[in-house]
């Protein structure tokens, strides 16, 4: 080997040393962070919730394993009021078209739609008519891609538009799930159908924790692939409005701040939970609460982003920005 080519080899050892140490702090930082975050009333109470959570969605999962049966009727059920409880009545009145677009929601990596069975509820009882929850296979979880997986929603969604009647849905993914519906909004025309996305605890900017598993979805999932890369591209105007839901005591995205989306282009609502684990956020008050004020609000309202608190949340000044999706 030539002096070159050594030179090389050892910048490349370095450079690669550099981003080991570089990574190891961060997620000692991370680390830190998250057990402020445990050692609150808050944060005690988000630890209880997550076991809890855990238990009970063990005994589901078998249930959720099931695909669900797709009824558009409780499309057109809503034409007549008279028949609904107050809540959802009142719902329909003041916001038919919110209560009449139908919902798909997306579960994370190795999950089913079992990771839903609160907030589906919740939503229904709410009034909106079309809530539904879509399983894509543990194989594709575990061995496909986001790409495959991204054009399977957007064949799905497409379904439920052509039998609904609707022009457009809303879309709720955990996890992985958010990703999903990501790349398809962004980069397989999907903004023309998804008017909200909702992401709860979804690795944006990747997470550390994907190189605990080397499979090729998992590697998608690391900061810096490929996938990542491709969605950070600028891309033509995006017309779907992204909500992000984040905690600072995600145990399975780290660092916890890339369940943020920092994309210049797209217009993104930012929600920050100090004390939800990353299974439980989509049973979590405060994720419900998100989600239906973000499918109820007009398309003319601006974006916020929401600091970190309990059920109200606080305000603060966010830019709009319209120039990407591919």
């Amino acid at each position: 080997m030539g002096n070159l080519g050594l030179r090389r080899l050892t910048d490349e050892l370095l450079r690669r040393a550099d981003s080991g140490a570089h990574a190891v702090r961060e997620v000692s930082e991370q680390t830190v962070s998250a057990l402020k975050a445990v050692a609150t009333v808050g944060g005690l109470r988000g630890v209880a919730v997550e076991t809890a959570w855990l238990a009970a969605h063990a005994v589901l999962y078998p249930w959720g394993a099931v695909a669900q049966q797709f009824r558009p009727e409780g499309h057109l059920r809503h034409y007549r009021t008279d028949l609904l409880p107050p809540r959802q009545r009142g719902l329909v009145v003041s916001a038919m078209d919110a209560a009449g677009t139908p919902i798909v929601l997306v579960h994370g990596i190795g999950d089913n739609r079992s990771a839903f069975a609160v907030l589906s509820g919740a939503l229904r009882r709410r009034g909106f008519g079309v809530v539904h929850a879509v399983n894509y296979s543990v194989l594709t979880a575990l061995t496909g891609d986001v790409r495959r997986s991204a054009a399977l929603l957007g064949a799905h969604i497409e379904r439920i538009c052509e039998q609904t009647g609707s022009d457009q849905v809303h879309v709720v993914g955990h996890s992985l799930g958010g990703l999903i519906a990501r790349y398809y909004v962004q980069r397989l025309h999907g903004d023309a159908r998804v008017r909200t996305l909702v992401t709860l605890g979804t690795p944006h900017g990747g997470t550390l924790a994907a190189y605990l598993l080397p499979t090729p979805l998992t590697r998608q999932l690391r900061p810096g692939s490929d996938l990542l890369t491709e969605l950070a591209e600028q891309g033509k105007t995006c017309r779907t409005r992204f909500v992000v839901v984040w905690s600072e005591m995600d145990q399975v995205i780290l660092p916890q701040r890339n369940a943020r989306i920092t994309h210049p282009g797209l217009l993104v609502e930012e929600h920050q939970i100090r004390d939800s684990g990353h299974l439980s956020l989509p049973v979590d008050p405060r994720t419900l609460h998100t989600v239906v004020t973000a499918i109820t609000r007009s398309d003319d309202s601006p974006p916020r982003r929401i600091t970190p608190g309990r059920a109200g949340f606080a305000d603060a000044g966010m830019t709009e920005r319209h120039d990407s999706c591919s």
